[in-house]
């Protein structure tokens, strides 16, 4: 079986030292804003425009680069992580997997408001460390989660 994979974009948005996560119906996860990365995208435009669409806030990203004087290239924010995670597994054998590029970034409310056709403000929620750390969420959302909490408040 041959897989499939595709570059995605997630960002852990923070105001006043919590994260936002949703419930996603159709996965059954609760996760942060993120989506695929469009052919005209690069992963942190996608990251933006996915915060932008699922919580209606603009995000600062924490890690901007400089920029580097080169005559035919340009610095890129750097993901605090990259992760490969199996989509689709079918007897044993993975069909579909997303190469996911993380980034952390500050919002300037917790005010959200997404766009048509996505999923409701209700399914938010703002999860402090200590609410991470208390939930049954997976080990990685409640890891990248208090990173990103924590280099909020350090920037």
């Amino acid at each position: 079986m041959e897989t499939t994979r595709h570059f995605t974009a997630t960002i852990y948005v923070v105001n006043d030292g919590a994260t936002a996560l949703h419930d996603h119906e159709k996965l059954g996860l609760t996760l942060p804003p993120g989506g695929h990365v469009d052919r005209d995208e690069l992963p942190h435009e996608a990251g933006k425009r996915e915060v932008r669409e699922e919580t209606g806030l603009e995000p600062t990203l924490l890690d901007d680069p400089p920029a580097i004087d080169a005559p035919d290239g340009r610095s890129l924010p750097k993901p605090r992580h990259h992760m490969l995670y199996d989509i689709d597994v079918s007897d044993g054998e993975v069909g579909h997997q997303h190469i996911d590029q993380i980034y952390y970034a500050t919002v300037p409310s917790r005010d959200i408001s997404p766009a048509d056709g996505e999923v409701s403000a209700d399914a938010w929620e703002w999860y402090s460390p200590a609410d991470l750390r208390g939930s049954d969420l997976p080990e990685d959302n409640v890891r990248f989660g208090l990173e990103a909490i924590r280099a909020a408040s350090q920037s």
